[in-house]
């Protein structure tokens, strides 16, 4: 059954309605509705309508009863829809259509019905005659025709809307719900935090070495799968037979071999041809015209080398390790003790002044104070050494040298290498004489005509069978423990052999002619000179002395220093009182105006020379007899680094106390606070003898001898705490700064001036000693030791290396430039302090600053203060009723 339309359901509403007021169901028949006809399909003579069932029964159209699909139509009678018409009214399903009916000429109108809904409803009706004679006497079609007809899809398409309908499960949701994927396996959650500190923080890249990191890296190597490997089943191979071809070749023997030669000479012109050229003029000419010339590139090859190569003059050849582009240091080699039992850090590096792959170092044990004291049976028991490493053995020590202690800063005398100088931390001095074990490193090898000349040899020449057993050196002399420091020994320094002072501080030429003479800084809060030569004593105590030294010395002790043993102490011994307190100073590190580094690595090879043929240590007496000679001129003053972080420019010349009358230290020059934490580095620059470089808690300071207003250049605060640093040899304007992170920073002054220029990862832990050595142009080393004990020998740049044109006039115009800069800063500070001074002064005038006032201003003020004290009188008689209200006085009557 064909549903009802919207508008019918409008009519059946009105139809309950319809009782009490059924006029209002008929329209105005300029009000009816216009019947809707198909004239846009191409069929205006269709009116398509909607006959409901009660409908179909009125008028015997039943769908699939009455009408079917043979019989798709019926004729109904135009009096029967008039009569619906009349008695349904509006609710009739002709009522749409009402027009038409009445309008149609014939008495019958053809009803269709549309099961295909070709025109939208279930039926449709005629309104033509001509219309109706057309469907009833259709012509008749051929059946192949009509075949092809059913073939051909209509031209037109009429759009119908969708009817909703309810949805009937037919079974895909199951298999929607099969084919669907879910999750099998459950998921793992993983949580990444920081800390907040964290947040925000600015962050570095760079490289680092992964071996000298822990867990830096994981290696994921290939290897092979066997779940993912194919077999090979069949192969295609194609072949082919070919002849096989060799090449031969024969030569004909020469039986009768005969000599044979061919000289060719030149063909000159005769006499005759020589006359006629020479007296030619075509020969005159051409002479004429070259002469000059000639002459010129004659010149010019007097003048000038043509066969010069300008591109080797323009740089030097490529034979560094890396690049000229590249600014890393490169690890060339590194050094650790294996056979220790226990856990050392390195407290000082040197490298052997003359010999090529040698570096000594000095080795502690990694404990507190609390700690050693705790263990200190057992430290006995353990030597305390320096080690000597050599670049052809990384593992075995060459030497190993013997102290009583654990030595905290060693030094090479400058003039015999073989004779080292060295503090312990129990505050004695140690030396040790290596000159029996010198051909162990070095091979001096003689001639046998007894020629002077000495072969220097590096000890990766020597046979491998050589080295491989340490030998174990003892100390040949130690200070006295009474007279000597009471703490560790911080920093020790050989005098130059030029120059030797006197107990009051006096400067004199050096007697001996090498270098005799130390100084030392403890934690102690002294500062002390000591003299290796024997001191002047009595003939009885001395022969005695020798007596029992010739009874007790070892087979194994050189006898170079033995006068010096348990009883050498200093000749001088000062300390630096902080003034109005009754504190002194702990000095940590010092630096005199003769600076070692200047000396020449040709200097100290013509000394060691000289050093085979006559030891001059064996004869310490002989330059004693000399008169003394006063050096004028001599700067004496020197600058101290504490513990505090204070820089001190003071003098080593004593003054007598006019209190007590000894003798003690003069006051210091200068004192400045500037570092925030114990200063370890106090050096003067290699290239300027008045810069002096201090490293101490987290800051770096340059300072320059004579300006007393404060550094020249003063680094901020950095993230991690300083711990060494050392000039360049080779660069003015580069020094190396060590860092408690394993850090290396590098300074360069002519980039930058307020942060260093790179910062280098070396190693995971604190980096305690930095030390630079050059061994020739092209080559040139660092060496960093760290708190593990370990010694990195890494290889300087090219660029870090080899200084610019002008690098030395620019890094002194730049020192200048810095010391008008405090100039002009302090004038500005004392132009300031003036200005306060008269700003203060100006005001207090202000506060008492008396008017002059003239005598007639002076009585009117006393008049105006009397005529009031007599109105305030009055008040407070008439407040106390002694005196009435309406009584008026005058002024001359209360006078």
């Amino acid at each position: 059954m064909a549903p009802k339309s919207p508008q019918r359901k409008t009519v059946s509403g009105q139809k309950s309605t319809s009782g009490k007021k059924k006029q209002k169901s008929t329209l105005p028949a300029n009000e009816e509705e216009e019947p809707v006809n198909m004239e846009s399909m191409g069929h205006p003579e269709i009116y398509p309508l909607v006959l409901t069932t009660k409908t179909q029964e009125i008028f015997n159209c039943r769908i699939d009863e009455d009408i079917t699909d043979e019989i798709p139509y019926k004729l109904i009678k135009k009096e029967d829809i008039f009569e619906d018409l009349h008695r349904r009214a509006a609710v009739s399903d002709f009522h749409p259509i009402k027009k038409i009916v009445q309008d149609y000429p014939g008495n019958e109108l053809l009803l269709v019905y549309d099961k295909d809904f070709k025109y939208g409803l279930n039926f449709y009706i005629i309104g033509t005659e001509e219309g109706k004679d057309n469907y009833l006497n259709a012509p008749e079609v051929p059946e192949e025709q009509e075949e092809h007809k059913e073939l051909i899809p209509e031209e037109t398409y009429t759009y119908t809307p969708p009817i909703s309908k309810p949805w009937v499960s037919l079974g895909s949701e199951k298999e929607i719900e099969e084919e669907s994927v879910k999750k099998s396996t459950k998921q793992v959650t993983y949580m990444i935090s920081r800390k907040r500190i964290d947040f925000g923080a600015p962050i570095s890249f760079s490289d680092q070495n992964a071996s000298s990191v822990k867990e830096a890296y994981i290696e994921c190597t290939a290897y092979p799968d066997k779940n993912f490997t194919l077999k090979k089943l069949e192969k295609n191979v194609g072949m082919q037979a070919i002849p096989q071809v060799k090449d031969t070749s024969t030569q004909t023997k020469w039986t009768y071999p005969q000599n044979a030669s061919t000289q060719y000479f030149s063909r000159e012109f005769s006499e005759e041809e020589k006359e006629m050229v020479g007296q030619s003029k075509s020969f005159s000419d051409f002479l004429n015209k070259v002469s000059t010339s000639v002459e010129i590139a004659l010149q010019q090859n007097e003048i000038m080398n043509l066969f010069t190569d300008d591109w080797k003059s323009l740089a030097e050849e490529e034979g560094t390790f890396g690049d000229k582009t590249d600014t890393h240091l490169k690890e060339f080699q590194s050094f650790t003790d294996l056979h220790s039992q226990t856990e050392k850090t390195i407290t000082c590096v040197s490298w052997h002044p003359a010999i090529y792959g040698l570096i000594a170092v000095s080795v502690a044990v990694r404990l507190s104070l609390e700690d050693r004291v705790h263990f200190s049976g057992k430290l006995l028991l353990q030597p305390s050494l320096i080690l000597f490493w050599s670049f052809s053995d990384p593992i075995h020590p060459q030497l190993m040298l013997e102290s009583p202690d654990d030595i905290f800063c060693f030094k090479f005398c400058p003039s015999d290498p073989n004779i080292i100088a060295g503090g312990c931390i129990n505050g004695q001095i140690v030396l040790w004489d290596i000159t029996a074990h010198a051909d162990r490193i070095e091979n001096i090898k003689a001639d046998g005509s007894g020629s002077k000349k000495a072969t220097l040899k590096p000890i990766f020449l020597l046979e491998p069978d050589s080295n491989k057993e340490a030998m174990y050196i003892r100390h040949c002399a130690v200070s006295s423990i009474e007279n000597g420091h009471k703490n560790v020994i911080t920093d020790i320094h050989w005098l130059a052999d030029t120059f030797e002072i006197n107990r009051l501080g006096y400067v004199f030429e050096n007697r001996s002619e090498i270098s005799c003479q130390l100084v030392t800084c403890s934690a102690d809060c002294t500062i002390c000179f000591w003299d290796i030569r024997p001191q002047k004593t009595l003939t009885p105590l001395l022969t005695e002395k020798k007596k029992e030294e010739s009874i007790e010395v070892p087979f194994d002790v050189p006898s170079t220093f033995l006068h010096l043993d348990l009883s050498w102490k200093p000749f001088i011994k000062m300390k630096l009182s902080k003034g109005e307190t009754n504190l002194d100073h702990c000095p940590t590190k010092i630096s005199l105006s003769e600076d070692q580094l200047l000396s020449k690595l040709s200097d100290k090879m013509l000394t060691q020379t000289k050093a085979v043929e006559m030891n001059p240590y064996r004869n310490l007496e002989a330059g004693l007899a000399n008169l003394l000679k006063p050096i004028d001129d001599f700067c004496t003053k020197f600058f101290v680094g504490t513990e505090e972080g204070e820089v001190i420019y003071t003098d080593w010349k004593m003054e007598r106390d006019p209190d007590t009358g000894r003798m003690m230290a003069k006051k210091p020059v200068c004192l400045y606070s500037v570092h925030d934490g114990a200063v370890h580095t106090v050096q003067r620059s290699p290239f300027y003898s008045d810069i002096i470089l201090t490293v101490g808690g987290w800051n770096v300071a340059i300072w320059k001898e004579g300006v007393m207003t404060g550094p020249l250049l003063r680094s901020c605060c950095a993230a991690k705490r300083y711990t060494s640093g050392h000039w360049s040899l080779t660069r003015p304007g580069v020094f190396y700064i060590g860092r408690e992170d394993g850090y290396v920073d590098t300074w360069d002054l002519l980039e930058k001036t307020h942060e260093p220029a790179q910062s280098q990862n070396i190693c995971i832990t604190m980096i305690t000693y930095i030390k630079p050595w050059t061994f020739s142009a092209k080559q040139q080393f660092l060496a960093i030791a760290d708190y593990y004990g370990t010694l990195h020998i890494l290889e300087i740049p090219w660029t870090l290396s080899h200084p610019s044109t002008n690098e030395v006039s620019s890094v002194n115009y730049y020192f200048e430039r810095e010391v008008k800069h405090l100039e002009y800063v302090e004038q500005r500070k004392n132009i300031r302090e003036q200005e306060k001074k008269d700003m203060e002064l100006e005001m207090e005038k202000k506060k008492h600053k008396t008017y002059q006032k003239s005598k007639e201003q002076i009585e009117a003020e006393l008049k105006m203060d009397y005529e009031s004290y007599l109105e305030l009188e009055k008040t407070i008689l008439i407040n106390l009723g002694l005196v009435k209200v309406p009584e008026t006085m005058s002024h001359m009557e209360t006078i």
